[in-house]
């Protein structure tokens, strides 16, 4: 018989070389110059538009601020700081300020809460909900000169609907003067500001509510929350950016509200329930000034964007030390 012999390969020979060369990377493409410059073309209208519509008129304002303006709207050439200091020793831009501060705080602080309210009832289920949705947006939907004019005519002295109604019930035996005095016509625009205000308040509310998962309130049943402790450490908090959104652009829309404080008293009397855009709608389009006119539109947009500004800060601040 014949012994079988195995041949082994010696260690030389199975060893694997240890260094492989590596393999070259791929070249790297450049991307086009046309993919690069593309979504700036379709950015393009957008910004020629904010160009045209936003940037050209502010800087406009600015340069007429610091202008002389003739009453016939000639340009006579560029007066410094006149027009502010002018505007600023007027007793009825003091009040303006003071009005328009009051104006948006209250307007915008009861709104708010309102609307907080309104869209924690209308998120429950209830019979005639949709009904009830339906009446209140329907002062949002409603212009608001139209809104104005029948406020107006129900707060008349002579004919106005609420003394009608108020006498036809036997609740006062004569007509009441409901603006007797500058404050009285104040505290009414203010009342129907918040009239107008509350539904997109609630409806901004309302999308948050709906948009927050129903197991997290499950778990707060199940920890024993009351009702108190879900709306404080559940509900609020995660309606926070909902709130931001309302509040910002509420901020915006209210302090430069023009139809409601016109059309209902147009700053009488004695110019004394102004707000800045009436007050430079006045200057500009009635007394002619409008240089000073300029100058007030660029206070009321200096102060919109601090305190705009500022809201902003405070309230990312706030979300990222959470």
């Amino acid at each position: 018989m014949k012994e079988s012999t195995k041949l082994r390969a010696s260690p030389e020979q199975t060893a694997k070389p240890m260094t492989q060369k590596k393999k070259a990377a791929p070249p790297k493409h450049r991307t086009p110059l046309k993919r690069r410059v593309e979504p700036y073309i379709w950015l393009l209208p957008s910004i020629v538009m904010m160009g045209v519509l936003i940037l050209i008129p502010i800087v406009t304002v600015f340069q007429t601020s610091f202008s002389e303006i003739s009453k016939a709207g000639v340009f006579k050439g560029f007066n410094g700081i006149d027009n502010y200091l002018w505007i600023f020793k007027q007793a009825a831009f003091r009040t303006t300020l003071r009005n328009t501060v009051v104006w948006t705080v209250v307007v915008v602080g009861l709104s708010t809460i309102i609307g907080i309210v309104l869209g924690l009832v209308l998120n429950e289920k209830f019979h005639g909900r949709k009904f009830v949705r339906a009446i209140v947006v329907f002062p949002w939907a409603t212009a608001l000169i139209i809104q104005s004019v029948v406020w107006k005519y129900i707060i008349n002295a002579d004919y106005g609907a609420l003394n009608n109604l108020l006498y036809n019930l036997g609740l006062i035996k004569s007509y009441v003067n409901w603006t007797a005095t500058p404050q009285a016509f104040f505290a009414w625009e203010c009342f129907v500001g918040i009239l107008v205000t509350v539904p997109f308040v609630t409806f901004c509310v309302l999308s948050g509510l709906q948009s927050i998962d129903t197991s997290l309130y499950e778990a707060a049943d199940v920890d024993g929350a009351s009702f108190w402790d879900r709306l404080f450490r559940v509900t609020l908090p995660l309606l926070m950016p909902s709130l931001t959104v309302s509040t910002v652009l509420n901020i915006i829309y209210v302090f430069n509200s023009f139809p409601i404080v016109w059309t209902i008293s147009k700053g009488d009397p004695a110019d004394q329930t102004h707000t800045l855009v009436t007050y430079l709608y006045k200057l500009s389009f009635t007394n002619q000034r409008v240089g000073e006119a300029a100058a007030v539109s660029v206070v009321g947009f200096v102060i919109l964007a601090f305190c705009a500004s500022i809201y902003m800060v405070m309230t990312l601040r706030a979300e990222k030390e959470e």
